[in-house]
């Protein structure tokens, strides 16, 4: 299949300026590309950095006609962009991905019924409209989780629900469509990062571990230390799902290991934040494959360098108590093989992501060691000990 590409010094549409797309900036820049960022926060991080930030909202008509007109292709870090705005920029210029697969994978009974439809690995899930709807809910779904179908992200939007009455409970609350899922017995949380280019080569980063706080991803070991067989699964089932969506660009593909199988719990239509530690264990990094994958280019082989673990900064690490003040950086930037990054947010949030830092190693022990003592420095919980 021969695939036309834009070279640099193109101009380039991100739809979304958050920690996600500064990272995008900086890859798309080193490779010689101009970014023009579209985000209605004034002090949106990758609106800092780009050439150009339009501030205003994702389905402004105004500003998606400026986009069309000076940009030669367009991207996003937010999947909960309107799929119409991207629609109405593909009519100009290649969009990637595209609408249908980011219509998919920003409302989760849409999402489910996906991956029911192809055959692949999922929790039984019941979909939610009315409460009417939960009274016809399979008594095999209890205990289980209720999840809003849209804008639930980093355990937002989400309730344990042991029995009927308490999901009755939960859907009130939420006052929007929702799915109903099983309760797995987990015994690992693991994602896989992935790129398709427009030419349909596939090239997958190896499998992450994920250890979640509160519903937030908290640190990420790479390669994960599972079995081979189950990693070589996660990557075979994580690209089955791509050629699905006949999907172009960097992917994230989050798993459930219970009960000796994989189930796949969410997909996420950009770079993810367990694909993070690309940045320096890698050779390429998720987002430079982004870059490449939207502008027609030959993917790089995706080959680590070194194990890693990537711990999240959120915005606790930045408290003493009620006190807000800096952390010590100096503190952890002695430590070898740690390299720290930040995102420019102007004000730090108990729950925001302001930043992680990655720990490279000879191996993955080694860099859990470097790691624990940094969170040690800066205040953080300890981590759990690996899976033998």
């Amino acid at each position: 299949m021969t695939v036309g590409w834009i070279d640099a010094p193109a101009r380039l549409a991100i739809l979304g300026g958050g920690q996600l797309g500064r990272f995008f900036v900086r890859a798309a820049q080193e490779l010689g590309y101009a970014v023009w960022v579209l985000d209605p926060d004034p002090e949106a991080p990758a609106g800092r950095i780009a050439e150009r930030h339009l501030c205003g909202a994702y389905d402004d008509e105004a500003l998606l006609a400026e986009l069309a007109a000076h940009c030669a292709a367009a991207t996003t870090e937010f999947e909960n962009v309107p799929a119409t705005s991207l629609a109405r920029l593909a009519q100009s210029m290649p969009v990637r991905p595209g609408a249908t697969a980011l219509a998919v994978c920003q409302d989760r009974i849409e999402e489910k019924s996906f991956l029911a439809r192809h055959s692949l690995p999922h929790a039984p899930f019941f979909a939610v409209r009315t409460a009417e709807d939960l009274e016809r809910a399979p008594e095999s779904l209890f205990p289980g989780i209720l999840k809003t179908a849209r804008f639930g992200y980093d355990g937002k939007g989400q309730a344990a629900v042991a029995d009927r009455q308490e999901a009755q409970a939960a859907f009130a609350r939420f006052g929007r469509d929702c799915v109903l899922e099983a309760r797995l017995a987990l015994e690992a949380e693991l994602s896989v990062v992935l790129a398709r280019g427009a030419d349909g080569r596939i090239a997958a980063f190896a499998p992450g571990l994920n250890v979640h706080r509160n519903g937030i991803l908290d640190t990420t070991f790479a390669p994960a230390p599972l079995p081979a067989t189950v990693l070589r699964e996660a990557g075979e089932i994580a690209a089955a799902l791509a050629e699905a969506l006949e999907y172009v660009g960097t992917l994230g593909v989050e798993f459930f290991y219970a009960d000796g199988r994989l189930y796949v719990n969410e997909m996420a239509p950009r770079p993810h934040n367990s694909g993070h530690h690309t940045l320096d264990a890698h050779r390429v990094c998720q987002f430079e494959q982004q870059v490449r994958a939207l502008c027609g280019l030959p993917l790089a082989v995706p080959e680590a360098h070194s194990p890693a673990v990537m711990v999240n900064l959120l915005g606790e690490a930045w408290f003493v108590g009620e006190t807000l003040r800096e952390p010590p950086w100096h503190e952890i930037l002695s430590l070898p093989g740690l390299r720290l990054h930040l995102y420019g947010k102007r004000e730090a949030r108990r729950g925001r992501k302001m930043g992680h830092f990655t720990v490279t190693a000879a191996t993955l022990t080694e860099a859990l060691a470097v790691a624990s003592e940094a969170r040690q420095r800066l205040g953080l919980p300890p981590l759990p000990p690996l899976p033998r």
